[in-house]
């Protein structure tokens, strides 16, 4: 039976889910799937092949029900507006029960089967009583779904300082690891407030180009070791990653700019001059 890679979910989670023999869909149809949470509204991305699938990190199972109709989407709609209305409500018993906790996102299932609350909070907190509470408020299953403020920029972030949509709430599923190594290494400002996404965190965007930068800076002579080109014996200062170029002193003490092909031979750093 055909399988498509479908995202579903405000948290944009994949999945890979299984449709009738003898349907097929398109990439970017809006179709209803069922998943261990119930029916969801989701968007077809493409078919699950092997090397699709490689990529998703323990991806959600289920089944591929239908293209959306009209109904609904009408139903999503009602669910939509039904979600501002259930977000007060949280608010509003979070404070009366003076719960350490701060409501980011308040998610009602397509199905109704389950609402999920989503919320940032530095310690560990003790929500049964609340989850009591909002399962009497919305007569329906109550999901508590702790998250970081990477998470949060995914909810609620727009427009990132590219001018363009978050990267975290438009193409990413996953948000990869960023460190600082990554700015260094591709010569970007090490100004927290420049590097920095909606989230307080280093910009994804980060390590998008890192492993190109690891594999041309192998092919350049590291700074520090001694190199001999045509011109005479060098020092490497620094390196010019994306150019291929290396800044040189030489032997006279000038300091230059040369392409890395200039290079003859790398010496190791203990060599004597």
């Amino acid at each position: 039976m055909p399988k498509y890679v479908v995202r579903c979910g405000v948290m944009r989670s994949l999945g890979v889910f299984t449709s009738r023999e003898g349907e097929h869909y398109l990439r970017d149809a809006r179709v209803v799937v069922r998943s261990d949470r119930g029916l969801e509204a989701g968007v077809v991305l493409c078919e699950a092949t092997d090397e699709a699938v490689e990529h998703i990190q323990d991806p959600k199972r289920g089944q591929l029900l239908r293209t959306m109709s009209a109904d609904d989407e009408r139903d999503l709609e009602q669910m939509h507006a039904q979600e501002r209305n259930e977000f007060a409500i949280c608010e509003r018993v979070i404070a009366e029960m003076q719960l350490d906790m701060r409501l980011i996102d308040v998610e009602h299932i397509l199905g109704g089967e389950r609402v999920v609350v989503y919320y940032l909070s530095e310690i560990r907190v003790d929500f049964r009583e609340l989850v009591k509470k909002l399962a009497s408020e919305f007569q329906t299953r109550i999901e508590m779904r702790q998250i970081g403020v990477r998470d949060e920029a995914k909810l609620l972030a727009d427009y990132g300082d590219c001018g363009k949509p978050v990267c975290c709430n438009t193409h990413l599923s996953e948000m990869p690891p960023v460190s600082m190594k990554m700015a260094k290494l591709q010569k970007a400002t090490l100004d927290p407030t420049k590097i920095s996404g909606r989230c307080g965190r280093l910009k994804c965007c980060l390590r998008y180009e890192y492993d190109v930068y690891e594999e041309l800076q192998k092919e350049l002579p590291p700074v520090g070791v001694d190199i001999i080109t045509a011109k005479g014996r060098a020092r490497v200062l620094a390196q010019e990653i994306l150019a291929g170029q290396l800044l040189i002193e030489t032997e006279d003490r000038r300091r230059v700019m040369i392409p890395a092909s200039e290079v003859l031979t790398v010496l190791s750093k203990s060599s004597n001059k």
